[in-house]
């Protein structure tokens, strides 16, 4: 499988690329009032409007770097915009590089043990579909 490496904050992050349709600089959001706190707001992506979550906000971390870049996730219909600190590379693993998180958090897949760094990799379905 391909996977998008990020960054948030000082961490590694990792989605499956199957659902990306694309990266984009950070967009002209429009703020939604009475919104959960990790909704930033709205954006037109080329004539769509779309969510932008802060994924930093939404995972619970502390907000220490920039968000530079916006990946969009599409699972059919549905479309979110997911902020991050900075892309890094698009990679191929196999199956037996992921070790299964023991995480109880279903946005959790597992973790890719490079020989570099350590890259967590989420459910990219479940945070399409997990916003109350």
């Amino acid at each position: 499988m391909q996977i998008v490496v990020f960054t948030l904050g000082l961490e590694k992050f990792a989605l499956e690329t199957q659902l990306i349709s694309g990266i984009e600089k950070v967009l002209n959001i429009t703020r939604v009032p009475n919104t959960q706190n990790y909704i930033r707001g709205l954006a037109n992506l080329r004539g769509n409007i779309i969510t932008i979550i802060d994924l930093k906000k939404y995972l619970n971390m502390e907000n220490i770097m920039n968000e530079e870049n916006v990946i969009i996730l599409q699972s059919g219909d549905e479309r979110i915009g997911l902020m991050v600190d900075s892309v890094h590379e698009v990679v191929e693993i196999t199956n037996d590089m992921l070790e299964k998180s023991s995480d109880p958090d279903d946005y959790i897949k597992g973790i890719v043990n490079f020989k570099e760094y350590i890259v967590t990799l989420l459910e990219g379905e479940t945070l399409l579909n997990r916003r109350e």
